[in-house]
C-alpha cells in the first residue's frame, strides 16, 4: 500500500522464546442472596494471577516493537526457488488506499518486544503483526506471528485506531492497548512449510470494539476465483524501503483459483489450507496489490467476514506473478472457534466441571488438568437452587454461572464485574419451574454471542439470542418433541466445524444423538439428530458438557455411572459413532453429586 512509512530496519530471523503459562483463579466466599433464595448463595471472589501490565509497561513494549527489526517467524522455504528464484518467502500492503477505523473496527496492531533481559541490545527481538479481534478478548492472527513468543510476557495489542503510536509509544492516537493474557496457535503449525499458520490471542480485558466474524466451515462462495476481497494492515508500502505504513490500509485483491495458486507456488501452496489473491504481481510496484511485510496476521475480508490470514508471499512482495497467500479459514474455524469460546473456571485453555454435593448443598469447582481434575475447591452452599450452568453471556473471559431457584423456577445469572472487582448478580428469566430443560451451549446462531436453551413442558425448544450482556432478543422456537430426551447437554463444537452441537439421550432405549449446530436460528439451528451411541439409565445416570476438558480444541462429554464413577469421553471431532474417543475414568467418588454444571 502506498504512504509515508515509519522506516524498519534490516531484517533478521526472530528467535523463539518460551510461552508462559498464566491462569485466573477462582475461590470461594458468601455473597448477599438474591430475594427468592432459600439461604444465601455463595459469590465466587477472582484472585487474579493475569494481572494486567502497566500503561507504562506496554507503551515500552510498543516503542521496542516499533523499532525493532525483526520478522516474526520468518522460515526459510528453498523449495520455493525452483519456481521463483527466491529462496525465502517473507510474511507479508503494496498498492491500495487509506482507510479509517470506522471502516474496520475490528483491526488490531500486535507489538512484540522483548529485550532479552541482556545488557547488549543485539539479542533483543521486536517485530509488528496485524491481528482481527473477533470476540471482545480475543484476536485472530497467523501463528508464525505467535508461536515460539511468549506474548504474556512482552506483548502488547493496540485496537481502536488507524494510527500506529508514536515512536516512543506514548501516543497512542485515541486507540487503547491491552496485554496478553493467553496464546494459542495451531498445534500442526509448520514454520518450515507454514502451513496451519492460525492463531488466537486472548486479552485479559475486553476491548470495546465491534468485532468480526470468521468465516464458516462450509463456506466455498467466498473462494470462488473472481470473488472480490478485501485485505487491511499497517504492512510495507514499497518493495524497496522498509517503511511499514502509518496509517490503515486497504486493497481490493480478486480471490484467486487453487490452480493458479499452485501453478506458480508448485508444491509451497497446500491445497485446501491456504488461498491465494490479488493480480500477479508486476516485478515493480508500479500496477502491484499485494500484502507485505507487516501486514502478518491481518485479515482478507469477504461480505464482512474474515475467509484468510495473511501469512506470506515472495520476498519485497512485487516478484513477477506472484500472489499473496493467505490461511483459509473456512479450514480452521473448527479449530479455532473454540479457542474463541474457552472461557473455563480457572483461567486456562480446558474446561473445567462444576458440582453441588447432594447433602451439604455445597458447590465444587474442580480445575481441569486435560484427563483428570484436580481436588476439589469449595464455593460455599449452594442450597435452593436446582440447575446450576457454566458459560460467558458477556464474552468477557471470566466464565460466568446461571442457575434456577428451586422455589420460584426464577433464573439467574452471575458473573464477574472486571473494572470493580466484584461478582454481579441480575435475574435473567422469571418462573421457569416447568421447564425441563435449561442449556448454555455457547453460540448457537452464529453470531459469536453465547446463547441460551430452554425446553418447556410441551416439548419446545426456544433459543434465546444472546446479546452479549446478558440480555437476550426475542426467544425463537427451533422445534417440539425435545420431551423424548432425558438429557440434552452440550457446550461448544463436537463435530469440528465450529458451529455449536448438543447430545440428547432418549428416555426409551438410551439412544445417545447429536444434534449439529449450523449457526442458525430457528427450526433450522441443528441438522437432523445422527445416533451416536447406547447408553441406558443402568449404564449412566447423570452427564455433564462443559467444553473442551483437554484443551484439544474439541468439546467433550462426561458420563456418570449409578456407582459414581465419572467418565471422560474426549471429543474426536467426527460426527459418527466415533464421535468420543475410549472413555476415561476421572474419579469414583462422584455419586455424591446431583447438580453437574
Amino acid at each position: 500500500m502506498s504512504g509515508a512509512g515509519r522506516h524498519r530496519r534490516r531484517i533478521r530471523l526472530a528467535l523463539p522464546v518460551g510461552a508462559l503459562g498464566v491462569a485466573a483463579a477462582l475461590a470461594a466466599a458468601l455473597l448477599t442472596s438474591s430475594a427468592d433464595a432459600a439461604t444465601p448463595l455463595p459469590q465466587p471472589t477472582v484472585k487474579p494471577t493475569v494481572g494486567s501490565p502497566s500503561l507504562a509497561e506496554l507503551k515500552r513494549r510498543v516503542a521496542g516493537a516499533l523499532a525493532g527489526d525483526d520478522t516474526a517467524g520468518q522460515p526459510s522455504k528453498s523449495s520455493l526457488s525452483s519456481s521463483t528464484g527466491d529462496g525465502t518467502i517473507d510474511a507479508k500492503i503494496i498498492g491500495g488506499t487509506t482507510t479509517t477505523i470506522a471502516s474496520a473496527p475490528w483491526m488490531a496492531q500486535l507489538h512484540y518486544y522483548d529485550d532479552r533481559g541482556t545488557s547488549s541490545t543485539g539479542d533483543d527481538i521486536g517485530f509488528f503483526c496485524g491481528g482481527a479481534v473477533v470476540a471482545p478478548t480475543k484476536i485472530l492472527t497467523a501463528a508464525h506471528c505467535v508461536k515460539g513468543y511468549n506474548w504474556n510476557a512482552n506483548g502488547a495489542v493496540v485496537t481502536g485506531t488507524s494510527q500506529l503510536p508514536s515512536a516512543d509509544g506514548t501516543d497512542l492516537h485515541g486507540g487503547t492497548v491491552t496485554g496478553v493474557w493467553r496464546q494459542w496457535n495451531h498445534p500442526s503449525y509448520n514454520a518450515t512449510t507454514i502451513d496451519n499458520d492460525i492463531a488466537v490471542l486472548t486479552l485479559p480485558v475486553p476491548v470495546k470494539v465491534t468485532p468480526i466474524r470468521m468465516t464458516t466451515s462450509g463456506d466455498t462462495a467466498s473462494y470462488q476465483a473472481g470473488t472480490s476481497a478485501k485485505v487491511y494492515g499497517w504492512g510495507r508500502t514499497s518493495s524497496t524501503s522498509e517503511d511499514i505504513s502509518e496509517t490503515l490500509k486497504t486493497a481490493t485483491l480478486p480471490i484467486q483459483s487453487d490452480t493458479t495458486c499452485a501453478g506458480y507456488y508448485g508444491r509451497d501452496f497446500i491445497k485446501g489450507h491456504m488461498v491465494c489473491a490479488g493480480p500477479p504481481a508486476t516485478g515493480s510496484d508500479t500496477g502491484t496489490t499485494s500484502a507485505c511485510n507487516g501486514d502478518s496476521g491481518g485479515p482478507l475480508v469477504v461480505n464482512n467476514r474474515i475467509v484468510g490470514v495473511v501469512s506470506w508471499g515472495v520476498t519485497d512482495c512485487v516478484a513477477k506473478g506472484a500472489y499473496s497467500v493467505f490461511s483459509k479459514v473456512s479450514s480452521y474455524v473448527g479449530a479455532a472457534y473454540p479457542r474463541v469460546d474457552d472461557t473455563n473456571i480457572s483461567g486456562d485453555h480446558k474446561a473445567d466441571l462444576w458440582v453441588r454435593n447432594a447433602s451439604t448443598r455445597t458447590g465444587y469447582s474442580k480445575d481441569s488438568k486435560g484427563t483428570s481434575f484436580a481436588a476439589r475447591v469449595s464455593w460455599g452452599n449452594w442450597n435452593g437452587v436446582n440447575v446450576v450452568l457454566q458459560t460467558d453471556l458477556d464474552r468477557d473471559g471470566y466464565q460466568d454461572l446461571v442457575y434456577r431457584v428451586s422455589s420460584t423456577g426464577d433464573v439467574y445469572w452471575t458473573h464477574y464485574v472486571i473494572s470493580s472487582g466484584t461478582w454481579s448478580t441480575q435475574q435473567i428469566a422469571d418462573n421457569w419451574t416447568t421447564r425441563t430443560r435449561i442449556i448454555t451451549p455457547g453460540d448457537v446462531t452464529g453470531d459469536y454471542l453465547p446463547d441460551l436453551l430452554s425446553v418447556d413442558s410441551a416439548g419446545v425448544m426456544w433459543i434465546y439470542p444472546g446479546k452479549g450482556n446478558g440480555t437476550f432478543a426475542p426467544r425463537v422456537k427451533v422445534g417440539s418433541g425435545w420431551n423424548q430426551y432425558n438429557s440434552v447437554r452440550g457446550h461448544g463444537d463436537f463435530t469440528g466445524d465450529g458451529r455449536t452441537d448438543l447430545i440428547a439421550r432418549s428416555k426409551t432405549g438410551g439412544y445417545i444423538y447429536l444434534y449439529k449446530g449450523t449457526g442458525s436460528a430457528g427450526t433450522g439451528a441443528f441438522s437432523g439428530r445422527i445416533k451416536v451411541r447406547t447408553w441406558s439409565s443402568t449404564t449412566y445416570n447423570a452427564f455433564d458438557a462443559t467444553g473442551d476438558i483437554t484443551g484439544d480444541g474439541k468439546a467433550d462429554f462426561l458420563a456418570r455411572t449409578p456407582g459414581g464413577t465419572l467418565y471422560l469421553y474426549a471429543g474426536t471431532g467426527k460426527a459418527t459413532s466415533e464421535i468420543f474417543a475410549t472413555r476415561q475414568s476421572v474419579g469414583t467418588d462422584f455419586k455424591q453429586y446431583d447438580i453437574f454444571g
